[in-house]
């Protein structure tokens, strides 16, 4: 049996839920991997909190362990003493990659790792090397600087032209600090000759060798990172005809969230005169935007993100990921994400999956 130690959230709304919300994402880690994990329990041994894991030591339970949100340490329990286990971890980079930048509204560093290890996790047809995750309302960056670290390639959109410029500059500051061997350029997009706004492009090559054959001198595979300015419903317009292995974002969660509609080749929906206007509610914006993730799918890919309860039920969010053709995963322990962030937000995770065409 595994005794699991986990690391310290990294705020305290967090901390209460951390260790229902690690149990979650490791039986659905688990189970991807044709391990059934059973019931993951709490355990307190000499005054000090752990999940129980009632699985045997075993390389790909290691390995899933090393990948999860919140473990810090693995042990097997032998009797009353507790033997450590090696854990694997496929971190490319520091963790300060994602916990340097601090701003308002930004979304907890661990949660943002489970939400994409449980999306990844549900895909149909895994492939063998980096995976290409989309967040189309990425903001500052976290979910694609969460990707980096484990190994993966980061797309974004983002309406809010500062945010994406901030990101840039973190990202030209870190990369040169760590003495990180990158390009990063920002341009305009420009587009039959109208101005779509700028575009972020990046490559760097990983300091940290994760498992599987990296050589002595860096962390496997160059990893890209390209981020549009723009409204997330122009998603497929602005990055053409590719598609992506998941997409996944944290939606907002009310109205003052909601996307401003500017005009551009793809769509003209400002108000008159060409002003922005805002969505009546983020479950409007999410009604209008996930048809277009959908159709940005890899065959078996998989859509996952995070919103607040309160502005949108379960049942009417599957029904739109059901009518842009996915599937929901709608049973346990995809159920058992939802926790409470303050008074006017109950954030929950969802979780469906492209068919394989």
């Amino acid at each position: 049996m595994y005794a699991i130690l986990l690391a310290p959230a990294s705020n305290r709304v967090y901390a209460g839920e951390s260790g229902e919300l690690v149990a979650a994402e490791l039986s659905v880690l688990l189970s991807a991997v044709d391990r059934d994990p059973g019931p993951i329990r709490p355990l307190e041994l000499a005054g000090v909190g752990y999940l129980a894991l009632d699985l045997p030591p075993d390389p790909v339970v290691d390995r899933e362990l090393g990948r999860a949100s919140a473990v810090l340490a693995a042990y097997e329990q032998v009797g009353d003493l507790l033997r450590p286990v090696p854990i694997e971890r496929p971190d490319r980079f520091d963790d300060d990659l994602v916990t340097i930048p601090k701003y308002p509204g930004k979304t907890n560093e661990q949660f943002t790792r489970l939400l994409v290890n449980v999306t990844l996790a549900a895909r149909r047809a895994p492939r063998l090397g980096p995976a290409s995750i989309l967040d189309p309302m990425s903001g500052r960056g976290t979910t694609l600087s969460t990707a980096w670290i484990l190994g993966h390639h980061g797309y974004g959109v983002e309406s809010d032209p500062k945010a994406v410029e901030a990101q840039a500059a973190f990202l030209r500051t870190y990369l040169r600090r760590k003495r990180i061997k990158h390009r990063l350029t920002t341009t305009p997009v420009r587009r039959d000759g109208r101005s779509l706004g700028r575009r972020l492009d990046a490559e760097v090559q990983p300091p940290q060798a994760g498992p599987g054959g990296a050589d002595s001198t860096h962390g496997g595979p160059a990893l890209e990172l390209t981020v549009f300015t723009g409204d997330t419903r122009d998603t497929a317009f602005l990055y053409g005809k590719r598609t992506f292995d998941a997409v996944v974002t944290d939606a907002p969660y009310g109205i003052v969230h909601g996307s401003a509609h500017r005009e551009s080749g793809a769509s003209a929906r400002a108000g008159k005169h060409g002003k922005a206007s805002r969505d009546r509610s983020a479950a409007d914006l999410l009604a209008e935007a996930i048809p277009i993730w959908a159709g940005l799918l890899r065959p078996g890919g998989a859509l996952g993100l995070s919103w607040n309860t309160y502005g949108l039920r379960r049942e009417d969010l599957a029904d739109i990921a059901r009518r842009a053709g996915l599937e929901p995963q709608d049973g346990d322990p995809y159920l058992r994400f939802g926790h409470r962030v303050d008074a006017s937000i109950h954030r929950d995770v969802f979780v469906a999956v492209a068919p394989l065409r």
